[in-house]
């Protein structure tokens, strides 16, 4: 399955938007989610040395990171609202002292570490998505717009083949958070997508994707899902609209030609409208997981549905 891949310039005004992705070895445990704003700060030194390995231009922009780790759902949400946040509060941060006859064009690293346990503003990684074996240290590079520009584009053509984090962040990572890494690599936002629609693949999700997709990188678009057997689904104006049909509806729409005149017959057809519900339940749940607002919709006909809808 592919995944669309817009220019990074205008999906993200002119910041790259990324991750270090920390794939994990088993059930190993996970000490701790969130670092002491010193800890956070040596990470993402290592970080951004890093980063100016893939693209030295890199290193003329300002990095802002948080010494946390996240499930992907919570970077792969309408509008990046944690990189946002990212964004808004190295906006916020005291600026460097540069004298003024200094040719300073270099950039600066901001991270945002746990103060008394806590992360600052709407930083604090969700307890509803722990466990998962991918966790991600998101970052956000910006500054001169053009260069931004070119990073990015270098970024979206190598990070995926070629981003391997050094040897020393991910110690670093491993050592700090206390975990077990089994690889540390960097990716863009967009890779990750395109990393989540194989897996949503592989999980039998993929009639879901696309409407996810538009409502992650073309949000004020419209989609839907309307693909029998599978629930009809309408993304617009930021909601997911999900058909909810009377029994009478969903039979004439998804079982119009089983007839059923016996016991046993009545018996497969309330099965497969329990599964049917089930999978409502299911896409529900992965959409409310990625930030998207569902809207269960009663339709009383299944005649004119996506009229309805």
């Amino acid at each position: 399955m592919n995944s669309a891949r817009p220019d990074p310039a205008s999906a993200a005004d002119l910041r790259v938007l990324g991750a270090l992705a920390l794939e994990l070895r088993g059930d190993a445990p996970v000490a701790r989610y969130a670092l002491a704003q010193a800890e956070a700060g040596a990470l993402a030194e290592l970080i951004a040395r890093d980063l100016a390995g893939f693209a030295p231009e890199a290193a003329r922009l300002e990095l802002a990171t948080v010494g946390a780790h996240y499930d992907p759902v919570e970077l792969l949400r309408p509008a990046w609202p944690l990189h946002r946040e990212l964004d808004q509060l190295a906006a916020r941060a005291p600026r460097p002292s540069v004298p003024a006859q200094a040719d300073w064009s270099g950039g600066r690293v901001i991270a945002f570490g746990a103060h008394e346990g806590r992360l600052p503003g709407a930083l604090a990684p969700s307890p509803d998505h722990v466990g998962g074996p991918l966790r991600l240290v998101p970052f956000v590079l910006g500054g001169d717009d053009a260069v931004a520009m070119r990073v990015g584009d270098a970024f979206e053509r190598e990070l995926l083949e070629r981003g391997m984090a050094g040897a020393a962040t991910a110690l670093r990572a491993q050592e700090a958070f206390g975990l077990a890494v089994e690889h540390a690599r960097y990716l863009t936002v967009h890779d990750l997508a395109a990393m989540t629609a194989l897996q949503y693949e592989h999980a039998g999700l993929a009639p879901l994707w696309p409407l996810l997709e538009t409502a992650l990188l073309r949000p004020e678009k419209e989609a839907w899902l309307d693909a029998p057997p599978e629930p009809l689904v309408h993304y617009a104006g930021g909601e997911a609209r999900i058909a909810l049909f009377d029994p009478r509806a969903w039979k004439a729409r998804y079982a119009a030609d089983a007839p059923c005149d016996t016991p046993e017959c009545r018996a497969r057809l309330e099965r497969r409208h329990q599964l049917f519900q089930a999978r409502q339940r299911q896409i529900a749940a992965v959409l409310q997981a990625h930030g998207v607002p569902v809207n269960f919709v009663h339709l009383p006909s299944a005649e004119a549905a996506r009229a309805q809808l």
